[in-house]
């Protein structure tokens, strides 16, 4: 299994537009956060959790020329608004599934008409295999993988993470579930949202996030959707040795 981290920024993105803000002046690479998405590949396949709102310039950095299949946590919009581009790689290689739950349908629906209701004149539209992924109910990919989908709380929104064998992926939460949470045991990998350091109302505050790693015990956990006030060199110190903050372009194996 690997990893690539595409983006690991939250919904602003890092820098913050029009902050001065040390971490937003840091010439540390580790702090130019993208917004989130992540890049699973393995036995051939690669998968991609999220079209986020940088998902082109993303997909050019990363050199990524082919995807099998995309998976949606949630329709909010740093999330899902560069699916539009996922069409060079309908040009090349016709429609492509797309997972998701069925509230973030819904809004992917309305949100992206056009592609489900084309009406409009002149311009290419992304090709969709629409599929439905319902809380504990895995699919494959394969023979050797296996994704099992778990609902995790944004505030009050139903959120998907995703587990890919003994890896799994959940940004964009405040609480799980115990279900969800017995789903997340014995990992190598676990990715997890981390907005900041300070309490947030909807996502996990970096209090919040060590406390689930402790109780849920994976081999190694990386944190995501990183706001400004997490600045690598200086915070990095507040982590113990099992966990790190994710950045843009890190590639994790296992």
């Amino acid at each position: 299994m690997k990893l690539t981290f595409l983006g690991t920024g939250t919904s602003t993105g890092v820098p913050s537009i029009g902050c001065s803000c040390e971490t937003c002046l840091s010439t540390d690479f580790r702090d130019k956060r993208l917004r989130v998405s992540v890049l699973v590949e393995h036995g051939g396949r690669k998968i991609l959790v999220d079209t986020s709102i940088d998902f082109r310039q993303q997909a050019l950095r990363a050199g990524l020329n082919f995807l099998d299949a995309v998976l949606i946590t949630h329709c909010h919009v740093d999330h899902v608004f560069g699916l539009d581009d996922i069409r060079p790689f309908n040009f090349r290689h016709g429609a492509m599934g797309v997972y998701a739950n069925e509230v973030a349908w819904a809004d992917l629906r309305r949100i992206f008409e056009y592609i489900f209701k084309p009406t409009h004149i002149g311009g290419g539209l992304p090709q969709l295999i629409p599929h439905t992924v319902a809380h504990n109910s895995p699919f494959c990919f394969g023979a050797d993988l296996e994704i099992t989908p778990l609902e995790v709380i944004h505030g009050r929104l139903p959120v998907v993470a995703y587990r890919f064998n003994d890896f799994a992926y959940a940004t964009d939460l405040k609480t799980i579930p115990d279900e969800s949470m017995d789903g997340l045991r014995d990992l190598d990998v676990l990715v997890l949202d981390c907005v900041r350091i300070k309490p947030h109302t909807t996502h996990l505050c970096l209090e919040e996030a060590l406390a689930l790693i402790a109780d849920l015990k994976p081999k190694r956990a990386f944190l995501t959707h990183l706001n400004h006030d997490i600045m690598h060199a200086r915070d990095t110190r507040l982590l113990p040795d099992n966990v790190r903050f994710a950045y843009d372009e890190l590639i994790v194996e296992g």
